[in-house]
């Protein structure tokens, strides 16, 4: 079914066509049209389908006629992280070239002056997270009333946020005659409650099953140990391979992150990082990176995780394997994107079966075990183990003294400082191996310390 099947005008038929898309993905082919007929929609569909699309395209249209009042938009778009805010409004840019809808962007980390004057001004469309969105509603800047359009992105991950509550409040601002699209790759009880509570008659569109992979993933598990040394050294192995064009590698911690692009750079990988620490401009700045090619490697945390959109993205590495499996779904859902194929590892350690486990009865398939690595060879030893054998094989023997014969102190003293290995000067005293109790001593002997020994005949 092409794009001019689905009832858009023909000045967003030729954005898309612009846009190099000839052919709608099934949950844009099921939604767009309901959406604008003016149902409430459930969209149920996992990452990576081109959902965003499914509701951008339709509201240009209808927001197409109208026009904008001061500090009260037209329509509403919730998402739960600043990256995904900014993705949305990126696909109005581009979509909405040929429209004259105005658009603001409310998310954390930028300047809140800016965003005022642009809801001064009257804003079509907004864009916000809901913590945003809330702390200007708050300070009076913000009126919900006008606002005949909502839609509620990631909802799933709304939940595992704790937006949840933040979404109720906003939805019971806004008028009760109104448009409400949730899109939500899972569907559990509380994002149901949610729905069932705020949407009008809903027609639900599910294009996979919940919690399913994509199935243009080729997905490996990689059992490793526990070691940070031996993970690094076997993600250094398969980046190494000549079909990792680029890649996204995911990790638990913040620190983790931090430390693994720094040890990828070191041994020459062109790699930049992501994570909650940042400000918004430097993650924005490192997504650009990323997107144009200059950084190949992209080091992130589970804030990168959902709903990025990155075309061509040929590998995502699992460094920590995920605590709770459906973010294994998003996080994997970055490669294989817009019927491309990819692959994805996932690094194992002994802690982590459990959490496999779950990630397996969540997909209902059984990801395959990469075969071990080779051991490594000798020279492949971690640094500072390698310096203490060459130094002790470097090492004289030490000359022993006579075992049978009495000699003067001070002339044991004088041989024993010959047969030592020679010093460097640089080295503290203290590190000279003590082989006797007067070791200590390094200046003459006094003459009052000087035994005479008198030796019978």
């Amino acid at each position: 079914m092409p794009f001019a099947d689905l009832g858009l005008s023909d000045e967003l038929l030729q954005a898309v066509t612009d846009a190099g898309y000839t052919e709608p993905t099934p949950i844009q082919a099921a939604a767009i049209p309901p959406v604008l007929m003016m149902r409430d929609i459930i969209g149920i569909a996992q990452t990576g389908t081109g959902k965003t699309a499914s509701f951008v395209l339709p509201m240009i249209d209808i927001l197409a006629h109208g026009r904008s009042r001061a500090r009260m938009p037209r329509s509403l778009i919730l998402e739960p992280t600043r990256e995904l805010a900014a993705q949305v409004a990126e696909n109005f840019e581009k979509y909405g070239k040929r429209h004259k809808l105005s658009m603001a962007l409310l998310i954390g980390g930028v300047s809140m002056g800016d965003q005022i004057k642009a809801l001064e001004k009257g804003v079509d469309v907004l864009i916000a997270t809901p913590g945003r969105l809330m702390d200007l509603f708050g300070r009076g800047n913000i009126l919900l009333t006008g606002c005949s359009l909502l839609v509620i992105d990631e909802a799933d991950r709304m939940l595992d946020m704790g937006f949840i509550p933040d979404i109720e409040e906003i939805c019971t601002k806004l008028p009760k005659q109104r448009q409400t699209l949730l899109f939500s790759a899972t569907m559990p009880p509380p994002i149901k409650k949610l729905a069932d509570k705020f949407l009008d008659n809903p027609k639900q569109i599910e294009v996979a099953r919940p919690a399913s992979t994509n199935t243009n993933i080729t997905q490996w598990l990689v059992p490793v140990k526990a070691s940070a040394f031996e993970k690094r050294d076997r993600l250094r192995q398969l980046l190494a391979q000549p079909e990792v064009t680029n890649a996204i590698i995911f990790c638990n911690r913040k620190t983790t992150v931090r430390e693994l692009n720094k040890s990828l750079k070191s041994h020459g990988f062109k790699s930049g990082e992501i994570h909650g620490d940042m400000e918004q401009p430097q993650r924005l700045a490192e997504l650009d990176l990323f997107k144009r090619g200059d950084v190949t490697i992209l080091v992130a945390s589970d804030v990168a995780a959902r709903g990025l959109d990155i075309k061509g993205v040929s590998h995502v590495f699992n460094f920590d394997a995920p605590w709770h499996p459906d973010d294994y779904v998003h996080r994997i859902g970055r490669t294989g994107r817009a019927g491309a194929t990819g692959t994805a590892y996932t690094f194992v350690a002994p802690d982590d079966v459990e959490n496999i486990d779950n990630i397996e009865k969540l997909t209902g398939q059984k990801i395959p075990r990469l075969e071990a690595a080779p051991t490594p060879a000798a020279d492949a030893a971690e640094p500072e183990q390698r310096p203490r054998r060459e130094r002790r094989d470097r090492r004289p023997a030490r000359a022993e003294a006579p075992a049978a014969q009495p000699v003067p102190r001070r002339e044991e003293a004088a041989r024993r400082e010959e047969a030592r290995p020679p010093r460097d000067d640089r080295r503290p005293r203290r590190d000279v191996p003590q082989d006797g109790p007067d070791e200590g001593w390094n200046g003459p002997i006094p003459d009052f310390l000087t035994v005479k020994l008198v030796i019978q005949p």
